[in-house]
Order: structure tokens, then sequence, then C-alpha cells
């Protein structure tokens, strides 16, 4: 596995620079204000953050409550993810001896499956027997799939008795969900005794991206005002449209207008910090994943003009969730690339209860620095982060392997506590 930060174009590096340089002088104000933030309002069980660094920006884009990449991350910082899936479970359920970990249904994506298994040895080795139990009907007996890596990864039929799930024998006091809902909450999931994270409201059948990018825009604001930036360094600019109907063009008004709107606020900060790119918009889903759903726009033209192909791509996400609501968010670029191809990459960061464990890179050699790279069909070529997120070196330049990583884990910190609160709200 390669390791490394790949190269930012030097020429627009300098208001990040001096965002990664104050973030590192102001390292003790940064923590202590997390762990404030902490005691108030727990963080969810782990999360990953999909970040993009335009050099003058740093900002999140995606914020997801049920990671699938452990398999990515270096195995030099297994210390980590176990230290903090300790304190987790400490926290949510202090007397857990066993964990059912609660799976997807595409048992054919052996990426999947390696991040699952990954995930089990990970409590395995905090001192939790795990398992894994599948929600999919033709799963009637335990299933072993082989996988590239050389492990194997046992799925099992999830049952219920009264109000606790299981596998075979295997009752857990802990049910970890590792199934974004894309499809809907699953009946045997709903009022179950056994304590149940992430809970189910944090699955796409409730959750909405504009609800947590409102979330993580107040937590952008309070965050600048305890260090004195501009919180539009590290906040994409973001609204809501809803009632869309992409296959017969109801509420494409609308949208363009938003659209519209939305690049003139774009180009106004552009024009406050001297920037001499295009504004654009990602039009995305306001529920699911896998990057189904996204268009890039650079104009209200962009949004009149779809064709039926593209209309079609829009109208439908993960497990045929119909999209009728959209999420307008200021495009951010990333000039990150990697090798000679000059391969377009973003970071995604993982974490576990408030803690960094790790992160990598996603990379894509066909798509541009203005697309999203969580793209079907893109090549994937994780590149594990070489250092931790949380150990700077004040010593070096700010844009040194730690620093950017230093950076990076802040930036996620603020997304995942944008979804603590998230959270918080929703299950009032």
């Amino acid at each position: 596995m390669i390791s490394g930060v790949p190269h930012l174009t030097t020429a627009l590096k300098g208001p990040l620079l001096r965002l990664e340089a104050h973030l590192l002088k102001q390292q003790m104000q940064v923590e202590a204000w997390l762990r404030e933030q902490w005691l108030a309002t727990p963080a969810p069980f782990y999360a990953s953050v999909d970040l993009r660094n335009a050099g003058f920006k740093l900002a999140p884009v995606d914020t997801n409550l049920f990671p699938a990449g452990f398999n990515n991350l270096n195995p030099d910082f297994m210390p980590l993810c176990i230290q903090a899936v300790q304190s987790a479970v400490e926290r949510v359920c202090p007397r857990a001896k066993k964990v059912l970990i609660v799976a997807e249904n595409h048992t054919r994506n052996l990426f999947y499956l390696e991040s699952l298994e990954t995930l089990r040895q990970i409590f395995e080795q905090a001192g939790l027997e795990a398992r894994i139990g599948s929600l999919r009907d033709d799963i009637t007996t335990p299933l072993v799939i082989e996988l590239p890596s050389g492990k194997a990864c046992r799925l099992e039929p999830l049952t219920r008795s009264g109000d606790r799930i299981s596998v075979s024998d295997f009752s857990p006091c802990l049910v970890l969900l590792n199934n974004d809902l894309s499809g809907g909450r699953p009946a045997i999931l709903e009022g179950l005794e056994q304590e149940l994270t992430p809970p189910l409201v944090a699955g796409w059948s409730d959750r909405k991206k504009s609800d947590h990018f409102t979330h993580y825009q107040e937590v952008a604001e309070e965050f600048a005002q305890q260090i004195d930036i501009d919180p539009w360094l590290v906040s994409p600019l973001s609204l809501q449209c809803g009632e869309v109907d992409f296959m017969d063009k109801n509420g494409s008004e609308c949208l363009a207008s938003n659209v519209a709107s939305m690049l003139v606020s774009i180009q106004k900060k552009y024009d406050e910090y001297g920037i001499e790119k295009e504004p654009f918009v990602i039009v995305k889903a306001d529920s699911g994943t896998y990057g189904m759903g996204i268009m890039t726009v650079k104009s209200a033209d962009d949004v009149m003009s779809l064709n039926r192909k593209q209309r079609s791509k829009m109208a439908s996400a993960k497990e045929g969730l119909v999209v009728d609501n959209v999420l307008i968010q200021e495009g951010v670029y990333t000039f990150e690339t990697l090798g000679e191809e000059q391969a377009v990459a973003e970071p995604v960061v993982y974490m576990m209860d408030h803690f960094v464990v790790g992160g990598f890179y996603r990379v894509h050699t066909s798509r541009g620095v203005n697309e999203n790279l969580n793209a079907p069909g893109m090549h994937f070529e994780p590149l594990a982060f070489s250092q931790p997120c949380n150990t700077p070196d004040k010593q070096g330049m700010p844009d040194t392997e730690p620093n950017r990583f230093y950076a990076y884990g802040v930036i996620a910190r603020l997304a995942l506590l944008a979804a603590a609160r998230e959270l918080a709200t929703d299950q009032v």
C-alpha cells in the first residue's frame, strides 16, 4: 500500500497555508473547545467524512454515519481503532461483552466485506466477541465468503425473539448498525431492548443531508468565532430545494433559480478572496449515498437543459430510493492530485467515538477537479494516511504531512460534531 500526501497545486496554497498555520497556532484552543462540545453532545459511534481541499478552503462535502472502508485504513493505526472502540462501547453499553454487526445487503461487494471483517476484528481485538448478521431474505444459513486479502467474512441470518435479535444462539448486548437503511427501516430492528447504535433515525430513511449541513454551518460559525477565522473557509454554502421531480420536470424552475442564487453567493466570496476560478454547484439527492443522484452544474441553464438520461440518473438513488428533495451545495474544488497522471484525489477521514483513527485518499483517474469522485464505476486507489491526524508537527511547515492531516482531522471532527447535534435533535 502506498502512503503519502497528493500534490496540492502550489499557486492556490496561500489561504489554506494560513488556515493550517492558524490551526496549529490555536491547537490548544481548538482541542479545548472540542472537548467541551463532546461533553455537551456525545459523538456518534463512528463516522467517515469526505473532505475537499481547494487550496483556498478546506471543507466537508459528505458525512457518512455507516462507514464502510475500514479495510483501507493504515494497519499501523489499528491500536487507535481498538482504543476508540473501547471508549465508544464504554459510553453506549458499558457492560457489553458481545456485539452484533448488522450488514448492508450488497454481499457481492468484496471491498465492503473486507471492511466488515476488519471492523469485526477491531471489536475482537478490543475484547468483545463479534459476529455479523444479514437482513437478506435469501441468507437462511451462515454464508462464508473468501476475500482477496485471504480473510473470510461469515454472514449469518438475523432472527428476532421478543425484543431481541440474534444470530444462531449469539444474543448480544450491543447491536452495531452498518446498514444505511436506504431501503427503509426494517421491522426486525424496531423497538429492540438491546442497545442499537447508531440509532435508526441515522439511516437515510429518516436523515437529510440538508439538516446535517444546517447543523454544520452552525458548528462552523461557532468554531470560527473561537479561533477568529471566516467560517466560509471551512464550510460549503448550501440550501435545500424540495419537491423536485426530475422525470416530469416539476420544480425545475425553482431548482434553477436557487442554483443561480447560489452561484452569485459563491462568486461574491471568490471576489472577496481574489479567487480567479469559475464557481460551480453540486446538486445532490437530500438522502442517500454511493455517489448516486449527484451532478455538477455551472449555470441555471445546466438544470433546465438536462436530457432524459441525465434526469433519469438524478431521479433515483440506492435501493430504488426516489429523489424528490435535493441539496444545492457550493462546489468545492479539489486541487490535490496524485502521480504522473495527476489523478484527482480527496481525503476521507475515519472516526470512532470522537477520535480520529485514520483515513485515506479517494482517487479518480477520469474525473475533474470540480466533479464528484465517489462515482459508480470509479477507479478507486486507497492511499492510507501514513501518520495520525492528531499529532501535528509545530516545528515543521504548515503543509507538511502531519500538519495537513491535523487540519483534515479538525475539519472532520467539526462535521462529526454537526452529526452529533443532528442525531440529538432527531431523538428528542
